[in-house]
């Protein structure tokens, strides 16, 4: 079977116009290409600027190796570690964990419990509570809800595939999470395998577990209902 590369092209999932750190993407191809990157790079970028104030109660490691653009408001108990770069007009709210090699867009949105490793963020992101974002790269106004996981490592430790009309897409890539496209949103307690793909607004609704591509505009839901039946409590009888 012959299978099109063309959903994966960078364009698909991603509008670079106004995410100041675009480089990151040069020479790719395809979107998880970019998580290859993330290293290089860090070694060419301007850090060490931190151009918005600091309060005391923020843990700062590596300050050297971070850059913060103007506007951007670090709630006490962040934990930032470099090399990092968080643009303008952020909000990295108490209990935010980032440990390195992330690049966070404009106007995005890291909160409480939210942890980000070796990931691109593009402009106004929401992770607001309790996610995991590993090797993973979010599009323009992405939306994770409460408790979302993107899982980035299979449990036989081998190179991550992107399973695609039957077919298994390698990636080369030993550590991925997921690639998700502009606008899309995923409901609270969702979970992504590793390798997953969703493509621009895409929905995935709460607590589901999410695998392979996902077009674009999809609707993701369970098949799955809830049955409310009368309960009567006998111990009184």
């Amino acid at each position: 079977m012959f299978l099109s590369m063309e959903n994966f092209i960078i364009d698909s999932f991603f509008d670079l116009n106004d995410f100041p750190y675009s480089q990151v993407f040069a020479q790719c191809n395809y979107a998880w290409e970019a998580l290859g990157k993330v290293e290089s790079f860090f070694e060419k970028a301007e850090l060490g600027q931190i151009q918005c104030p600091i309060p005391e109660g923020v843990h700062l490691v590596n300050p050297e190796l971070i850059r913060i653009g103007k506007n951007t408001i670090v709630e006490p108990g962040a934990y930032i570690r470099g090399p990092c770069i968080i643009g303008e007009d952020c909000e990295i709210r108490h209990g935010a964990y980032i440990r390195g090699h992330v690049i966070v867009g404009n106007g995005c949105i890291i909160g409480h419990a939210t942890e980000l490793k070796h990931s691109i963020l593009l402009n106004e992101v929401c992770a607001g509570h309790f996610n995991y974002v590993g090797d993973s790269i979010l599009g323009n106004r992405v939306n994770l809800g409460a408790g979302v996981k993107l899982a980035n490592l299979r449990l036989d430790h081998d190179t991550i595939h992107i399973l695609y009309h039957g077919q298994k897409i390698p990636t080369e890539l030993k550590k991925m999470g997921a690639v998700i496209g502009d606008g899309a949103q995923m409901g609270c307690n969702g979970v992504t395998n590793p390798g997953t793909l969703i493509g621009k607004e895409a929905f995935c609704y709460p607590s589901l577990t999410v695998t392979g591509y996902i077009p674009p505009q999809a609707r993701v839901k369970s098949t799955h209902k809830m049955v409310v039946q009368d309960y009567v409590d006998r111990s009184y009888f």
